[in-house]
């Protein structure tokens, strides 16, 4: 008889998602050098339950990115049943370039990732698409969005957006993320 695969204890993945929140947080603010049972303290965990779920550093930093960034492309769905598509958009936006600034944070620990030959990245450039996609389909739907417009244009002007961010102030990059959405608006005919 085949054995059954064991699901994992509700709170082994509590202590997993808290794993990751805190490690992100941790290797934004403060790099690679921080001690795994820092990390593992301050998300109330114990330094085993961390190398259980983690082995190495990398694994870590990895799982780390990779958790952030999908919950950044899982709020796009969500917005929308909030907000109309534009407004969704816009949103969705605003929280992209929180979450790219924060990355910025961990660019070194990431280069440390990819030095142990795993690649952060994969599945980051259709995780963004798709979550671009949903937003434009629906502002097509609508009528709020151009329908010209590519995913991959957005997320090309939104990484400039991003990129530009790391050097100059908040405000200033949501200027930048209103001008964006403007150039993203459907107008009439008559604007």
């Amino acid at each position: 008889m085949p054995a059954t695969p064991r699901r994992t204890r509700s709170d082994a993945v509590q202590n997993r998602a808290r794993l990751l929140e805190v490690a992100a947080q941790v290797f934004a603010e403060q790099g690679l050098d921080t001690a795994p049972a820092a990390i593992a303290k301050q998300a109330g965990v114990g330094v085993g339950t961390l190398y259980r779920h983690f082995p190495t550093r990398e694994t870590l930093v990895d799982a780390a990115y990779r958790h952030q960034l999908t919950l950044v492309c899982g709020k796009a769905p969500d917005l929308l049943t909030r907000h109309p598509a534009a407004e969704a958009t816009q949103v969705w936006m605003e929280h992209f370039l929180d979450y790219a600034t924060t990355k910025s944070g961990m660019s070194a620990a990431l280069n440390a990732v990819i030095a142990s030959g795993v690649d952060p990245y994969a599945d980051s450039r259709a995780l963004l698409t798709d979550a671009v996609a949903t937003l434009l389909k629906a502002g097509a739907r609508d009528g709020s969005l151009r329908t010209d417009v590519t995913s991959d244009d957005v997320l090309l002007l939104l990484g400039g957006v991003a990129c530009s961010a790391q050097h100059s102030t908040r405000e200033q990059a949501r200027r930048l993320i209103a001008l964006l959405m403007d150039a993203l608006t459907a107008h009439s005919p008559a604007d």
